[in-house]
């Protein structure tokens, strides 16, 4: 017998299924913190691979068509939708490898803010005065988080993570653009061209797919637990949870992030990463709650 929910219980387990998406991703910095030898090439060719494979099955389950084809059908914002995440996933790695987690994860949490901008100069979307203000609060709140940082790998981090933001930014600007209801078969189709772009930089740099055991362990199950299933929860979830809310919730990525690390790995975050996540989040939490967001934010990771 099936069993029909109420509206109720939709939204709540909407609510849990977002949250619990959050949850998944937000241990991708403790997944590459965890990485021994392994460089972002490397590491996101099997993240690619197990990714592509797991969407690939739910797709097939979910609708009876070929994966392939329904990405393919998306037209050129799937194939730039795409090919933005894996610039974002690359930066994102990249990131985590050589800045603090907190510092990478709160910068990574702009994205939705500069996909309002990019939605204006792209798209000509309306931007709300609203949005202006929390996007000028959060450039100060950047401003803040990188000022000790300006030198050595953590620049190069910090801009690798702003990086990485805009490749979720000019994602979701592409959902917008394709008129896309789906994001699963953009993002399979980023696994597809994760897998041969990263095979082909290893080979060009000279980088072996042969990597320890430990390191392919975990990055294979960072494209299957992480990224696969944490966009599983969020597409099911999203369905039933009001825009400005999954802003919010998406935020629990960020927040928890470099929870993990300090307690597996000790690592913690600097007073102006701390002092400047907070404006960052707070112009970002403001701008959810008066209503800006209209459609779901992407997942970050």
């Amino acid at each position: 017998m099936t069993t029909v929910l109420t509206r109720s219980e939709r939204d709540l387990r909407g609510y849990a299924l977002v949250f619990l998406a959050g949850l998944v991703w937000s241990t991708v910095g403790l997944g590459i913190r965890l990485i021994d030898e392994a460089q972002v090439w490397q590491i996101l060719f099997y993240r690619s691979v197990s990714m592509t494979l797991l969407l690939y099955g739910v797709i097939r389950l979910r609708t009876g068509q070929d994966p392939l084809r329904l990405a393919w059908r998306m037209g050129w914002p799937g194939v730039i939708g795409g090919l933005s995440l894996v610039a974002a996933y690359t930066g994102a790695i990249f990131a985590i490898q050589t800045t603090s987690v907190a510092n990478a994860m709160m910068l990574f949490a702009c994205s939705p803010l500069l996909a309002a901008v990019l939605g204006r100069v792209i798209l000509g979307e309306y931007v709300r005065p609203q949005t202006w203000v929390a996007i000028l609060v959060a450039g100060c709140g950047i401003a803040v988080m990188v000022w000790d940082k300006f030198a050595g790998a953590a620049l190069l981090g910090n801009l690798a993570a702003i990086g990485s933001a805009v490749g979720f930014a000019t994602f979701t600007i592409t959902l917008r653009w394709g008129k896309a209801t789906e994001m699963m078969p953009a993002v399979f189709l980023s696994g597809v061209f994760g897998m041969v772009l990263m095979a082909i930089i290893c080979l060009w740099l000279g980088l072996s797919l042969g990597i320890t055991p430990g390191d392919m362990g975990i990055s294979l199950g960072m494209g299957v637990f992480q990224v696969g299933l944490g966009l599983i929860l969020y597409t099911i979830g999203s369905k039933t949870v009001p825009a400005a809310e999954l802003t919010l919730l998406s935020l629990a990525e960020v927040v928890l992030g470099p929870v993990w690390v300090w307690l597996v790995l000790g690592e913690t975050a600097t007073p102006n990463t701390l002092i400047g996540g907070t404006i960052l989040l707070t112009a970002i939490a403001g701008n959810a709650l008066s209503g800006a967001r209209r459609r779901p934010p992407p997942p970050m990771l």
